[in-house]
């Protein structure tokens, strides 16, 4: 299996389908079911979480993206990385850019008060395991061998 993955993990980007996929489907359910949202001050207090939400996501995201291109390797799920990054967000979790993606989706619901995009975050973060992390970690594994090991072993997928 891991010679499989030792060129790439994925021919196609999943994990950017599957969370604007999510995002679509939470505002067409915000339009076709019924939307249970708590009133004032309740969800004054929710749509200033989910702008924090958002607002923490996007800088991890820049932090590991950035991480990504200081390692020269690709950013892109679908192509094979060039080097093993373990800086920054990535001392924290395998897969911050994931992480933080789960979080603008949810926060995303927070604050325009769109319960749907909660547990579609929570889907979307599956699915991405499923369909790419798994993947992804087998490539790592493929060309990086016992370096990609120890940092497995080290730190989290998620957080």
């Amino acid at each position: 299996m891991a010679s499989e993955y030792m060129d790439t993990p994925n021919r196609l980007p999943w994990p950017p389908l599957i969370y604007a996929g999510a995002i679509l489907l939470g505002v067409i359910c915000a339009y076709a079911l019924p939307n249970p949202w708590p009133a004032s001050p309740a969800s004054d207090f929710l749509f200033a979480v989910g702008v924090l939400a958002i607002a923490i996501a996007l800088f991890i995201d820049i932090q590991a993206m950035r991480a990504m291109t200081k390692a020269k390797t690709t950013i892109m799920p679908n192509k094979g990385a060039d080097h093993l990054v373990t800086t920054g967000p990535f001392s924290v979790s395998r897969n911050p850019i994931y992480f933080a993606n789960t979080m603008i989706t949810a926060g995303l619901g927070l604050a325009f008060g769109i319960i749907w995009f909660l547990p579609l975050a929570f889907a979307a973060a599956a699915l991405t395991q499923r369909l790419a992390i798994v993947r992804e970690e087998a490539h790592l594994d493929a060309r990086f061998g016992k370096t990609w090991r120890d940092y497995a072993k080290k730190v989290r997928r998620w957080i």
